[in-house]
């Protein structure tokens, strides 16, 4: 499978961190981000997605496996959007989606699925093209990882022609 683009010039983590296998990555003194600052989360309903940097870094995480890591980035997005706007439901399915794939990664599959089933409502709610994500792209490529045994995991191509 050809690599996803990358949005980004910022260096990927040490590590994609898997509860259980590896150190925490930000309370573990060992952690690839112990000690870094929390970065300001701008609101996405009204900054323009394709200048933000934290949110092309966390697809870039998405795109290279840090499952982990790219809740995090997006869950101070989600915070910072609102739990119950627009941005704040695709950012959610995109999170549910990260933790669905790491859930599969720790082999915890009944964990998965639950996950999964939670991203659907928030992916179904709004436009299917938001912040430049697919997102019906997302849940279908999501359910085949989940499904099916050689499924490659979901990825995220951003159109930056879209909303």
């Amino acid at each position: 499978m050809k690599a996803p683009p990358r949005y980004t010039t910022r260096p990927l983590p040490a590590y994609r961190h898997v509860p259980g296998r590896t150190p925490h990555p930000v309370r573990d003194p060992d952690g690839h981000s112990f000690g870094r600052p929390e970065p300001e989360a701008p609101d996405l309903n009204r900054a323009d997605w394709r200048t933000c940097e934290e949110f092309l870094y966390g697809v870039d995480l998405f795109n290279s496996g840090y499952w982990w890591e790219c809740h995090e980035v997006f869950e101070g997005l989600w915070h910072a959007a609102g739990h119950r706007s627009a941005a704040g439901h695709a950012l959610q399915a995109v999170i549910q989606c990260a933790a669905a794939h790491l859930k599969v990664e720790a082999a915890r599959m009944s964990g998965a699925r639950r996950l999964f089933e939670h991203s659907l409502a928030h992916a179904a709610t709004g436009h299917p093209v938001m912040l430049g994500m697919d997102l019906e792209a997302l849940v279908r490529d999501t359910r085949a990882f989940l499904t099916h045994d050689e499924a490659p995991p979901a990825r995220l191509v951003l159109d930056f022609e879209r909303p």
